[in-house]
């Protein structure tokens, strides 16, 4: 499933609390808790993607661990950092990598005009000479 479609919001609430196993009034919830962001239709229903049933899952084993819906914020958030990170550590790696891509052809570039100039050098001097 591509990224855009985990993000296309497809399931109506009651669709969606039994998809996560919750109560209809647990996501609405968690939605004022800033837990989840479902998308609203001109009607203003809720509309829950696969992504945002994927975190009501991580919820739900979160606080089956016991760890309260403070600490799943503060790990959500953390979670979303990370994400964030690592994306920025890949954008870092791939201009690294263009950017090594561009000395290497510099450099190539570099040792190809001594060697021309090496094989004109020749030619140069017995032009000089008397």
């Amino acid at each position: 499933m591509a990224i855009n479609d985990r993000n296309k919001p497809v399931y109506m609430i009651s669709v969606a609390a039994e998809l996560a196993g919750v109560h209809p009034q647990t996501l609405r919830a968690y939605e004022q808790k800033g837990l989840v962001t479902p998308q609203r239709t001109s009607g203003n229903t809720r509309m829950y993607s696969q992504a945002d049933i994927d975190r009501l899952a991580l919820i739900n084993e979160l606080t089956s661990e016991g760890i309260n819906l403070a600490g799943v914020i503060r790990i959500l958030d953390l979670q979303g950092r990370l994400d964030e990170r690592d994306s920025e550590l890949d954008d870092l790696h791939k201009r690294v990598r263009r950017l090594a891509d561009r000395v290497h052809e510099l450099e190539t570039r570099e040792q190809v005009t001594s060697l021309v100039r090496a094989a004109d050098a020749p030619t140069s001097i017995i032009r000089y000479l008397p």
